[in-house]
């Protein structure tokens, strides 16, 4: 498989290309980071690459979404809670600014980020951690991977798309 999923990440979901995705949930898929600065970041991702923003969806599905962006959040706080005794809280955004289609990022923050940027922005964060191959998506992350795709399952609803038997497993 070639990074060509990373042009289309909403379609190479949808056809089930994208080795990022975590499950396929109610509005969207979960996804974990192409870089893991801080262990356990993740994405959730609109499953209508049309959608730019949280306002273009009904009102049923924007509440789809938000509920799939909580669902999310807590998958990745209980996962890296138990990864690391260093962990503090997630940070949950729908951004907007570089990429035109909705997501919602999900940051784990850490009590060893650096004291000048662990109450920041994300985005504060030296750039070059979001190129440095040091902290790019890699079978290292597997085992916090799966952890968060549990955590997932276990927060699954009873029925619907997003309900046992329906999980994507990417």
């Amino acid at each position: 498989m070639t990074d060509d999923w990373r042009t289309d990440r909403i379609g190479s979901a949808l056809r089930g290309e994208n080795p990022t995705v975590l499950r396929r949930l109610t509005a969207g898929f979960a996804v974990i980071g192409d870089v893991q600065f801080l262990p356990g970041y993740s994405v959730l991702l609109a499953d209508d690459p049309a959608v730019d923003r949280l306002s273009d969806l009904p009102r049923p599905k924007r509440l789809d979404f938000l509920s799939d962006m909580d669902r999310l959040g807590e998958a990745v706080e209980r996962a890296c809670a138990r990864a690391d005794p260093a962990f503090l809280r997630v940070n949950l955004e729908i951004l907007g600014n570089t990429d035109g289609f909705l997501h919602a990022h999900v940051w784990p923050r850490y009590a060893w980020e650096p004291a000048a940027l662990v109450r920041l922005p994300v985005w504060l964060h030296p750039r070059d951690r979001w190129s440095d191959r040091r902290y790019a998506l890699g079978p290292e992350h597997d085992v916090l991977r799966e952890a968060i795709g549990d955590e997932l399952d276990r927060s699954a609803p009873a029925t619907g798309p997003a309900g046992p038997g329906a999980a994507h497993r990417g």
